[in-house]
């Protein structure tokens, strides 16, 4: 093990893909953010830093903002060489300085591993809210009519800016997908539809296929026709093309202090898995 010997914290560079890329398959300390791009996708994006020993890559921390003013911790990597606190404090510090720098940030983590509760913490990180996870199998939602103006089709790649704007409205920035996520997401959807009237989506949903059935991985409304049934039509929609093709197992995950959403699915008749991720947060400014 190296302890504090020739270790430098420097910006993650291309050339680095394949070192990180190792460390990431075969590190026991990898946390990866739950996103629609591959940690490697963001070298380049800073703040990306990796911590070097004798020119050997030991760890990597990646946590660009996107949006613009929040910054999840999309990636840190330990390889075991030296200890994990070490290697989490150097890289940390360069990327709270960079962050700091810069402006002002909410920076962000989804716990999935035991071990980063306590880097967190001690980096002053605070548990917010936790991501909860449900699933349903079987059955057919009740039928719930929607207005005769309102009408729901397959999305398409024009749609694209119109979701982006419907996201925005409807997630605190927190949880907003931009338009180049949502470029990226939508070519990996099975399912991707949207609801709109006289021409404007003001609503969507957009789901992936998982080796158990169907994962809704977004649904969004626009908040001046919320509470009209259109969420639930979308999600009604979802389950009946998933039960033609013989998925009859979807999930889904929502915030815990989003009781709107949970007392929507709840009703459409998903229940608690029990999992549950603890949302760090901590607010970062000049």
């Amino acid at each position: 093990m190296i302890v504090g010997v020739d270790l430098q914290v420097r910006p993650a560079v291309l050339t680095d893909q394949r070192q990180i890329a190792d460390l990431i398959h075969f590190s026991s300390h990898v946390h990866r953010h739950l996103d629609w791009r591959s940690p490697l996708d963001w070298i380049g994006s800073p703040p990306f830093f990796v911590l070097e020993s004798q020119g050997q890559v030991v760890a990597a921390l990646g946590c660009p903002p996107d949006p613009p003013t929040v910054a999840w911790v999309r990636l840190f990597v330990n390889s075991g060489k030296i200890p994990v606190h070490e290697s989490w404090q150097m890289l940390w510090d360069r990327a709270h300085a960079e962050l700091t720098h810069k402006g002002q940030f909410v920076t962000a983590a989804i716990v999935l591993q035991e071990w980063l509760h306590d880097l967190l913490l001690s980096s002053g990180f605070a548990s917010r809210q936790s991501i909860v996870m449900l699933e349903r199998d079987g059955g057919t939602p009740a039928e719930m009519a929607l207005p005769p103006e309102i009408s729901m089709r397959a999305m398409m790649p024009f749609d694209l800016p119109a979701v982006a704007e419907v996201d925005a409205l409807a997630f605190e920035l927190l949880w907003r997908n931009a338009l180049p996520l949502l470029e990226r997401a939508y070519p990996q959807a099975v399912w991707a539809t949207v609801a709109e009237t006289d021409g404007q989506v003001i609503g969507y949903q957009l789901s992936t296929r998982n080796p158990l059935g169907v994962h809704l991985a977004r649904l969004a409304v626009r908040p001046a026709v919320q509470g009209k049934g259109l969420g639930y039509a979308l999600v009604a929609d979802l389950i009946q093309q998933a039960g033609r093709r013989g998925l009859s197992h979807l999930t889904v995950n929502t915030q815990s202090d989003n009781a709107t959403s949970l007392a929507l699915y709840q009703r459409m008749g998903f229940r608690e898995t029990g999992e549950r991720y603890s949302v760090y947060q901590l607010q970062v400014s000049s």
